[in-house]
Order: structure tokens, then C-alpha cells, then sequence
């Protein structure tokens, strides 16, 4: 081409022979080259799109369909990627079934708000996917399916369609409950059939408040009626307990992403050939906890519901927003299937040591379970909820679910540090600008929490199993003042202890409290267990005996006096204590009994001042002393009274030994 005419080196006005209409000279553009030339300006092919759509299709690439299958086994190993889609399809349209209707409604995955993805009625061949009986309103729509999203898609979902989303400056999502800012254990029923009324707990104590078969029919299907009625429900197919033998396959249909995403944190994630294996779910959950219950059904009490069906093997919560409720809808769930296996589940944390020694942490709010558990020189195996079976300790959750009140990067630092993308964030107030969580602020709840995978943090153990545990370590803070620092427990005292659960609260713990008041909860966890307290502690002996474990009783509350006139036992020797249990130094340590609870304690631990071993010696007021001691013991042995009357096997030599166990005076 001709490049008469001036030019710049950028662009070039071409002689008239390359005139350009109205007998203008055209603009070459293409710049001349240099042999110095470094980068050159060279014009690229236009993008394969004909409409903004497109070009946003061309943004979003598919995920690998599947991994291969080994050996080609499974419920979809054969079948064609189509054809698995569609089996997942009906397994969802079956779980999301009307009672009063023989198929589930018309389901498809995908968002409903890309139009694009909405199959037309012609599409929908196969009977499950249309339903011939009892047409409603709903039977002739399609609900969309958001299966297994990822933290990402769930991000999107919350922050588009949920109101009170937001993300945080970390990267957290910001997320509200609702009304509910914490459990509802009075709302919480269980179906007692003729199966459950021999096997679960029932009456004085027990967490289990009972409902019939057809009560629990008539809120799952209010349940499930809700759930249909919406454009669209996010499913999530996941697995409970890290042991493989021993997994739960679980599936949860929620109407919020915030369910979904807090749901994906706290259960196992499962890789994608264990998703398309994963076939029909063990147990499933419906939340529909926007919607209320029917105060004027039976046995309701409140406009909200969180209803177990052990025999169907369903949960259906309806009323309460609270994500926790599903986490520990679960935990209750494993607390009555695991021991079915010879299986001891237990709330508890777990670490594990780089020699391969597990210890066991039981404790209640407020005694430094998490605390002591997360130690930078030991491998968290879990924070909450455990397995403990023939293959060793397993942990049950994918997550944790950790207080954020007052929290601060140098007191919880590896809490700290997992609140970041993926995290859910619950009702915490921040900055509205900076988005900069105040996590003292108390506006919404003081029960604030953070959700987050195990693998934020760490020194996790990946897969979170472990050996079997040498160290059963029963924390409380007592606020009294008379229980040691620490105290080596027989095989009955374990069990003696672990089925009081005490600890004590103290003033600013609760509204109203003036002085120490004494709380039991059973197995460190009564509001979760399904049998009766005696069965788990008698489990958890046998599994002791058995491995060799040993039991501790570590005070980590006063010393020298009751709350109020006493000082709280320092957390460095605390520190020392257990870390003398860990390494087995504490077993050679010499011992001496105490009166009442008749402990034994050691007479000398490196690190820790000898004095305060024995609680009498740091009180000045001996008098005092004694009679606080015998009105502990009096309490431990009211709380007790509940379970004195229960037979354990076939004579009742168990429950004796326990019994003789206590405080004796």
C-alpha cells in the first residue's frame, strides 16, 4: 500500500488514490516498526460473542464434569453425564415430596434468574418430574435446584437476594439469623414411637420433649410445601464423621444461601466422585425456618419448631433462622446412630500430639475447652463434636463454630486469622463504611459467631482421625474454690464426673447471679444426647479400659477462696498441668487423697507453686473452706439423684461402683 503523505510513525494520511468518502485521505493505523522496537501494538481477534449474553457465557467456564471412577462402581458409575444429572434430579424431587402426592415437584438445576436455563415443559419426560395427582398451583411450576454451590455462588446468592448480607473487610460474610440469635431447645421435639420410647431418655432431665408421628407429618409437610412454593431451594449433599467406615451421608434443603454456605463449613465437603457416588442421603434435613409453624398444632408452643424423626430419619425445622440448629439437629442425630455401631459419639475437643498421644477435652462454656484444645505444639483433630470407635477418634464436622464475642487477634489468633473468604459471619455488627467488624458490640446478639472449614486453621490434622486417646481431660471452672487444679481420676470417678458435666456460673455470666451457682449438664452436652447419660459414660469406660486411657479433673476456675474472695487459678499453670498430662510426666508424679470427693492429687508439678495442689492450703479460712467443700459435694450429689435409680447392664454393679464414686461424707 501506498504511504505517501505525512506521517508520524503512529498513523499515516494515505495519498487520494486511497480516498476515503467526500475525497478525504483515509488513516492508516498500523504503526510502522523500528528495529529497536520492544512491544509491539498489535490488533487481536474479536471475542466470539454476538450479544453481551454471550460474551457473559463465555466468562463463566463448566466445571470438570466428573473425575474418573475407579473400578466403576457406585450408583452413576456407568451412566452418561445427562443421565447422572437426571438420577440427582429425582433423588432431590423424591426427598422434596409431598406425602399427599405419589412423585415430587419439577425440579431443574440452575438459578431461576438466568432465563436461559429454564427448560421448557416439553423437556420433562420422565414421571418423576411430573406429577399426574392432586395438581396444585405448584405442581405446574419448576424449582429450581442450586446443588452444592461453591463459597462463591453462595456469596452472590446472599448478597443479591438477602437482605442484612454483606461483606466483610476480611472477606467474611456478614450474615443475620433473624429473630432467633441462638437455639430454641424448647421448641426442639422428638417422634416417640414404639421404637424411640424404649430406647431414648425421657422425663426429669432429659433434652428429649416427645410428638407424635402425624404432628411431625403435618409440619414436614408444611415444610416441604414452602420450600416447593419457591423459585428456587439450595441443596447441599455432604457427609458427617471423618471415619470412612463410619460416615453419614446427609442432605440439606434450605431457602437462604447463608443455610447453604454455613452448611458447606460445618459438614465434610465431599470431593466430585464422591458426589456423583453419592447416591440416596442417610438423613435430610428440611429448613424452611422463614416460615412459621402452626401454633394450634399439637404440641407446639411457639410459632417455632425444630422436629426429629429418627424412624424416617428427617429433621424439619420451621421458625427460626438460627443456622446453629442444624449443626446440632446433626450432633443429636449422630448421639442416638453411632452408639447403634458399639460407637461413642462425644462433645468434645480433640488434639493430638506430633508422637501420635490423643486427649480428649470435655467441658461447658466458660471452662477454656477451645482454650486449651488449640495448641500451636499439637495437631487440632476438632473443636466440638467426636466419634470415638474401633478405629480410633474421628472428628464428625468439616468446620468449626467458634464465639466471636470480644474477640481479638492476641487473644484467639488462629480464630482470628479463618475469619476470611468463606467464613460466615454471624449477626456481628461493623463499620458501615470501612466494613471493619467490632466484634465487642453486643447490638444484635452477645451469641455472635464465625463458621469456618477446619482448614483454616493451621495445624489441623487432615483427615481430622486420630489413635486412640490416652488423656480424657474433664475441664470446670469452679467458681467455688474447692475442687484441685488438677486431679487423677479412677475409672468410676471418670464416669461419676462425665455424667454430672458440672461447672459453675458466676456473676456477669448471667443476669441476676450474686454469688457462684453450681450446672450440671449431663455428658458435658445434655441438650444433644439421645439415650440415657449412664449408657454413654458406661461406653466411654469400656473404650477407656480397653486403650488404657487415663481421666484428669482440672479445675480451671479459683483457688483460695470462692469467686469474689478467692483468685482464678493462673492460665499458665493451667498450661503446665495439662501439658505434664501430655507428655505422661503427671503419671509418675506422687499422690495423696483428698476427703469428700476422694481425688487423687499430685503432690508436685514442674512449673506449677506445690501450695496450691491442695485447695486447703491456699484458703485462709479453713472453717470456710470445709463447708464450702460439703455444700459442693451436697449439690453433686442432688444433681445426681436422677440417675441413681438407673440399672446399667444386667446386674447393677456398674451403677454401684459409680455411686461409690461421689462425694462421700
Amino acid at each position: 500500500m501506498a504511504t505517501n503523505g505525512k506521517n508520524n510513525g503512529e498513523f499515516s494520511f494515505v495519498a487520494s488514490n486511497g480516498s476515503a468518502r467526500n475525497g478525504l485521505p483515509k488513516i492508516q493505523t498500523h504503526k510502522k516498526r523500528t528495529d529497536d522496537e520492544i512491544c509491539h501494538d498489535d490488533s487481536v481477534p474479536s471475542v466470539r460473542a454476538q450479544t453481551i449474553d454471550e460474551l457473559h457465557s463465555l466468562q463463566r467456564k463448566k466445571s470438570a464434569p466428573t473425575t474418573p471412577i475407579n473400578d466403576a462402581q457406585g450408583a452413576f458409575a456407568t451412566l452418561s453425564e445427562d443421565e447422572r444429572q437426571k438420577q440427582q434430579l429425582q433423588s432431590i424431587s423424591a426427598s422434596l415430596a409431598s406425602l399427599t402426592r405419589e412423585t415430587g415437584p419439577k425440579v431443574v438445576r440452575g438459578d431461576p434468574a438466568r432465563k436461559a436455563e429454564t427448560p421448557k415443559l416439553s423437556h420433562v419426560t420422565d414421571q418423576h418430574f411430573s406429577p399426574t395427582l392432586n395438581i396444585s398451583d405448584s405442581a405446574l411450576k419448576f424449582t429450581h435446584i442450586l446443588y452444592n454451590l461453591s463459597p462463591a455462588e453462595l456469596y452472590e446468592q446472599a448478597i443479591k437476594y438477602e437482605k442484612g448480607s454483606f461483606i466483610t473487610s476480611g472477606g467474611a460474610l456478614a450474615t443475620l439469623s433473624g429473630a432467633k440469635t441462638g437455639r430454641s431447645p424448647r421448641d426442639k421435639r422428638v417422634v416417640k414411637d414404639d421404637t424411640t420410647a424404649d430406647e431414648l431418655w425421657w422425663g426429669k432431665g432429659s433434652p428429649n420433649i416427645e410428638m407424635d408421628e402425624h404432628t411431625f407429618l403435618v409440619n414436614r409437610e408444611r415444610a416441604v410445601d414452602y420450600l416447593c412454593s419457591l423459585d428456587k431451594v439450595f441443596v447441599n449433599d455432604q457427609f458427617l464423621n471423618w471415619d470412612p467406615d463410619h460416615r453419614i451421608k446427609v442432605r440439606i434443603v434450605s431457602a437462604r444461601a447463608y443455610h447453604s454456605l454455613f452448611m458447606h463449613n460445618m459438614c465434610i465437603r465431599p470431593t466430585p466422585e464422591e458426589l456423583e457416588n453419592f447416591g440416596t442421603p442417610d438423613f435430610t434435613i428440611y429448613n424452611a425456618g422463614q416460615f412459621p409453624c402452626n401454633r394450634y398444632t399439637h404440641y407446639m408452643t411457639s410459632s417455632t419448631s425444630i422436629d426429629l424423626n429418627l424412624a424416617r430419619r428427617e429433621m424439619v425445622i420451621l421458625g427460626t433462622q438460627y443456622a446453629g440448629e442444624m449443626k446440632k439437629g446433626l450432633f443429636s442425630v449422630m448421639h442416638y446412630l453411632m452408639p447403634k455401631r458399639q460407637i461413642l459419639s462425644l462433645h468434645s475437643g480433640c488434639n493430638m500430639g506430633k508422637g501420635g498421644d490423643v486427649a480428649l477435652f470435655f467441658g461447658l462454656s466458660g471452662t477454656g475447652k477451645t482454650t486449651l484444645s488449640t495448641d500451636h505444639n499439637r495437631y487440632l483433630i476438632g473443636d466440638d463434636e467426636h466419634c470415638w470407635s474401633e478405629n480410633g477418634v474421628s472428628n464428625i464436622e468439616g468446620g468449626c463454630y467458634a464465639k466471636c464475642i470480644d474477640l481479638s487477634r492476641e487473644k484467639e489468633p488462629d480464630i482470628w486469622n479463618a475469619i476470611k473468604f468463606g467464613t460466615v459471619l454471624e449477626n456481628v455488627v461493623f463499620d458501615e463504611h470501612t466494613r471493619e467488624v467490632d466484634y465487642s458490640d453486643k447490638s444484635v446478639t452477645e451469641n455472635t459467631r464465625a463458621a469456618y472449614r477446619i482448614e483454616y486453621i493451621p495445624n489441623a490434622k487432615i483427615p481430622c482421625v486420630g489413635p486412640h486417646p490416652k488423656n480424657v481431660i474433664l475441664l470446670a471452672c469452679d467458681a467455688f474454690g474447692v475442687l484441685p487444679p488438677v486431679s487423677k481420676l479412677s475409672l468410676p470417678q471418670t464416669m461419676y464426673h462425665f455424667i454430672s458435666g458440672y461447672t459453675a456460673l458466676v456473676a456477669g455470666t448471667e443476669d441476676g447471679i450474686k454469688e457462684p451457682q453450681a450446672t450440671f449438664s449431663a455428658c458435658f452436652g445434655a441438650a444433644f444426647i439421645m439415650l440415657h447419660p449412664t449408657k454413654y459414660a458406661a461406653m466411654l469406660a469400656d473404650k477407656m479400659k480397653k486403650h488404657g486411657a487415663t481421666g484428669w479433673l482440672v479445675n480451671t476456675g479459683w483457688s483460695g477462696g470462692s469467686y469474689g474472695s478467692g483468685n482464678r487459678i493462673k492460665l499458665a499453670y493451667t498450661r503446665k498441668i495439662i501439658d505434664a498430662i501430655h507428655s505422661g510426666a503427671l503419671l509418675k508424679a506422687n499422690y495423696v487423697k483428698t476427703e469428700v470427693f476422694g481425688v487423687e492429687i499430685p503432690t508436685e508439678i514442674e512449673g506449677v507453686p506445690s501450695e496450691i495442689l491442695d485447695p486447703v492450703n491456699t484458703w485462709a479460712d479453713k472453717k470456710a473452706y470445709k463447708d464450702t467443700l460439703l455444700k459442693l459435694g451436697g449439690l453433686f450429689k442432688k444433681n445426681f439423684e436422677v440417675f441413681a435409680n438407673y440399672k446399667i447392664g444386667t446386674d447393677n454393679k456398674l451403677t454401684e461402683e459409680i455411686l461409690a464414686a461421689g462425694p462421700i461424707f
